[in-house]
């Protein structure tokens, strides 16, 4: 039986430096030390879905019971377009562009006119799903809103619960506007990736 030569200092060297940085690879760690590399299967998450959700939003002034509040009024030496005004929201989202009818959750947020020269909002909102699959998990939109355009998009630009890293866009478009007092029914469509 032939015995084997021993590990000279260099295959040593080579071999600690292998396996240290094989190390480093298989934690993930990076440079900076505070990120990593995470395996997906490790979070729960599955193959990616691609979904399209549909209701009607209903922004209520009126009444004694509003979904929408203003909360800052512009100054009166504002422009014309209401430059600075801010609302806050808790609207009924629903399947139909009847309020009576079914009640799938709430947009929840506020929206602030953020042009000086149109009627342009920002919109932040969370859309928080209380039906079927999706209860409890919610939507997140921020983006601009030109509200006389026939169609707006927005970016979808994350969620929680199901919608953990979702991302994609939503359409608005108007149903029903009544000018006297600032009630409207608007019809989204959201196309979202999801796990």
């Amino acid at each position: 039986m032939a015995s084997s030569a021993p590990i000279s200092k260099t295959q040593l060297t080579i071999l600690s430096i292998f396996l240290t940085l094989t190390l480093v690879f298989a934690l993930g760690k990076a440079e900076d030390g505070f990120v990593r590399a995470m395996d997906r299967k490790l979070l729960g998450l599955k193959k990616q879905k691609f979904s399209h959700f549909r209701f009607y939003w209903h922004d209520i002034y009126s009444g004694k019971n509003p979904s929408a509040m203003a909360i800052i009024q512009p100054p009166a030496n504002a422009s014309k377009s209401g430059f600075g005004a801010v609302s806050m929201i808790d609207n009924p989202l629903t399947e139909g562009p009847e309020v009576s009818s079914k009640l799938l959750g709430k947009a929840q947020g506020f929206y602030g006119l953020a042009s000086q020269e149109e009627i342009a909002l920002i919109m932040a909102m969370n859309f928080h799903i209380t039906q079927g699959k999706y209860n409890g998990s919610t939507l997140t939109i921020l983006g601009r809103n030109q509200v006389f355009d026939k169609v707006r998009e927005m970016p979808v630009i994350g969620g929680s619960g199901l919608f953990r890293f979702a991302s994609g866009y939503a359409h608005a478009s108007t149903h029903k506007f009544n000018p006297s007092n600032g009630d409207a029914v608007v019809e989204y469509n959201v196309y979202v990736q999801h796990y």
